[in-house]
């Protein structure tokens, strides 16, 4: 599967962004997906991640305890993108968002089998 984010810019802190990522290729929806950043001098972190479903809109979500109750994670598997829905931004969300796919269980980056290429999200203060 190919997978291509984009939506990222800059905004000021409290504003919102939503991110989208649009794959190719095999089923999108037999994929686990994710969002996972990183920011300059850090590791790539997990951020969120939704399960494969038969449904249109996916299954069970998962969200990092840094972004939870201002990140959304969703999916349209009929448009084959997955999203995540950025609110109440804050400068140390400033990082390049990358979206991933899995074949099998989101435990961690090196539990992703596909990568996109990131898009850049900057939160200024």
């Amino acid at each position: 599967v190919q997978l291509q984010a984009s939506g990222g810019g800059l905004v000021q802190a409290g504003g919102s962004l939503r991110l989208s990522c649009a794959a190719s290729g095999r089923t999108f929806s037999s994929y686990n997906m994710g969002w996972f950043r990183q920011a300059p001098g850090k590791e790539r972190e997990f951020v969120a991640s939704i399960n494969r479903s038969i449904s249109r809109s996916g299954g069970v979500t998962n969200i990092a305890d840094s972004v939870k109750g201002r990140f959304t994670i969703s999916r349209d598997n009929a448009k084959n993108t997955l999203y995540l829905q950025m609110n109440s931004l804050k400068p140390e969300d400033t990082a390049v968002y990358y979206c991933a796919a899995s074949t099998g269980v989101v435990t961690s980056k090196n539990s992703m089998d596909y990568w996109g290429k990131g898009t850049l999200v900057t939160v200024s203060s």
